[in-house]
C-alpha cells in the first residue's frame, strides 16, 4: 500500500522569515524533553546571549537528527565535505560551534 503525502501549509511572517543567526548551542534534556538554546557568541567577548530556545519531544529530537543527517548529506554531495576543527577547537584554542553543557559531557564520561 503506497503512503500519500500529506501537504501541510506553512506561515512565515516577514520578521521569522529574517531568521536568527546562531554559532553557539547549548543542549540538555530530561526523560520527556529536549532543550535547545541557539546562541551567538562574538570573538573576545566571554557571555552568549540566547536568541532562541526549542523544546521539543525525544520523538521529534530524533526526528530532528535524521533529516539533518540526510541534509547534510545532500550538502556535501553538492558541495563537498564539511570539516570541522580538531575536537571543536579555534587555533587560539578556544572552543567553537555547538556544544552540549558541562554537565552533559560530565554525563558521557561516566
Amino acid at each position: 500500500m503506497e503512503k500519500q503525502q500529506q501537504q501541510i501549509q506553512i506561515e512565515l511572517d516577514e520578521k521569522t522569515a529574517e531568521g536568527i543567526y546562531s554559532n553557539f548551542v547549548l543542549t540538555a534534556h530530561t526523560a520527556s524533553e529536549f532543550v535547545l538554546d541557539f546562541a551567538r557568541m562574538v570573538p573576545g567577548v566571554k557571555k552568549a546571549k540566547v536568541f532562541a530556545r526549542i523544546i521539543m519531544t525525544p520523538q521529534s529530537a530524533k526526528s530532528l537528527h535524521a533529516v539533518l543527517g540526510r541534509t547534510l548529506d545532500k550538502y556535501e554531495s553538492d558541495y563537498g565535505k564539511i570539516t570541522l576543527p580538531k575536537e571543536g577547537q579555534a587555533k587560539n584554542g578556544s572552543s567553537i560551534g555547538f556544544q552540549p553543557l558541562p554537565e552533559e559531557e560530565e554525563k558521557k564520561k561516566k
